[in-house]
């Protein structure tokens, strides 16, 4: 039986923040800096739109053998729609070719499945309906933000209905187990677990165009190989990375668009390795044990760990203010509040806040728009403070109306 190689990539650019002042709260509620967003989305499609051009000639070359997954966060369908509908386009014609999976994530890109509200299930469903509107998909797969995952999560995860997500092969997980197999969810076993080979992906992701490294430079051949020696005793190598890898963080002039190209060809000569979607993997490979997460793993940093988002007191306190009024934003029927409360929950403003030295790659100290975390804390609260009086004021609102009245006295 052939072994099998998932690609997934994940597509997310967060709706900007403009600075914004103590003394705007109560004065002003555009929060978001639109010429930033619309110069930035234009700049990173302009870059990394080539790679779909490139997956379609794959896809067509090789007749339906070239398999992909992406996952595209709400946050980023509608800044493209927005700014950039010929990416929307090129992923729809990717779509149609029957070889792109669509998965299902968080709309936002956000922590929800870290609060204690129904947030987490909201915007799944929510990001799985425009999954369907946009590219006639329906996600039996999910990808939560920055693959955060737990044993809890998998369990309201497989509650959902999803037949299988994707996590890291976090070491301290594993311990002495391979990242090339498919698990389970310890508490729910009907839920599949994907992991990334870390080391596989990020030799793309963040060493191709390293030249310091010692395996620079970094040949199709050469990691066809490394492919088919990672699997010699095991059955799946999934490759997760940004979709920014190609052309954004390893631009054209890196030769990742080449090495890219010539991949497939590598890989299909050697004859051992299938390319599957998530979906495909779950359905041909059965589980070889349960995985242990008590405690929340991600992709991120040498910990692999939620501290980059929830690692210090300033995004502590963001994050419970954010959460504790879910429930009054979801009571609301404020349509622009719902909207702001959703772009607001984006994994990206707890990044910017971290202060734990970088083990993360150098790349990642250049996403944060503020000069300091808290920089970026002062400027989420500013805003936030502002949210939570408009949030207020739609409940003062709600229970002053006749209808509302009359149902809380029954």
């Amino acid at each position: 039986m052939k072994k099998t190689l998932c690609f997934y990539f994940q597509v997310h650019h967060p709706v900007m923040l403009r600075k914004y002042r103590f003394f705007d709260i109560g004065k002003r509620h555009d929060y978001f800096d639109d010429y930033v967003n619309a110069s930035t989305i234009k700049r990173v499609v302009n870059h990394c739109l080539p790679m779909n051009d490139l997956l379609l000639e794959l896809i067509r070359r090789y007749e339906g053998k070239f398999k992909v997954a992406f996952s595209i966060s709400g946050m980023a369908l509608e800044q493209l729609e927005l700014h950039a509908p010929q990416a929307i386009d090129s992923f729809k014609r990717l779509a149609d070719t029957g070889c792109a999976e669509f998965l299902a994530e968080t709309y936002p890109h956000s922590l929800a499945s870290l609060s204690d509200t129904d947030e987490f299930e909201n915007q799944v469903r929510h990001h799985m309906k425009k999954m369907k509107e946009l590219f006639g998909q329906t996600p039996v797969v999910l990808r939560n933000s920055s693959l955060i995952y737990s044993d809890q999560i998998g369990e309201r995860v497989a509650e959902m209905g999803f037949r299988g997500m994707l996590t890291d092969g976090a070491k301290h997980v594993l311990g002495w187990k391979s990242p090339n197999f498919l698990y389970t969810n310890a508490i729910n076993p009907k839920l599949k677990l994907l992991l990334k080979n870390s080391r596989l992906s990020d030799d793309i992701a963040m060493r191709f165009s390293d030249k310091s490294w010692n395996e620079w430079p970094l040949t199709a051949d050469k990691y066809a190989d490394w492919l088919s020696d990672s699997a010699k005793e095991s059955e799946i190598v999934n490759l997760f990375m940004n979709y920014e890898t190609f052309g954004e963080y390893q631009t054209a002039e890196s030769g990742i668009f080449d090495f890219m190209r010539y991949l497939p060809e590598a890989v299909f000569s050697r004859g051992d390795f299938e390319f599957l979607t998530p979906g495909e993997v779950i359905k041909k490979h059965q589980p070889v044990a349960p995985l242990h997460v008590p405690y929340p793993i991600s992709w991120v940093d040498e910990e692999r760990d939620i501290t980059s988002w929830l690692g210090n007191e300033l995004q502590t306190e963001a994050f419970e203010e954010l959460y504790k009024v879910q429930e009054k934003v979801k009571r609301s029927d404020d349509e622009a509040l719902k909207r702001d409360y959703e772009r607001l929950q984006a994994s990206d403003h707890f990044y910017y806040m971290r202060t734990k030295l970088f083990s993360d790659n150098e790349f990642r100290r250049y996403t944060s728009p503020y000069d300091s975390p808290y920089e970026a804390f002062i400027n989420y609260m500013n805003v936030l403070s502002d949210f939570i009086l408009r949030v207020e004021e739609s409940d003062r609102k709600r229970d002053e109306k006749p209808e509302t009245r009359k149902t809380k006295k029954r």
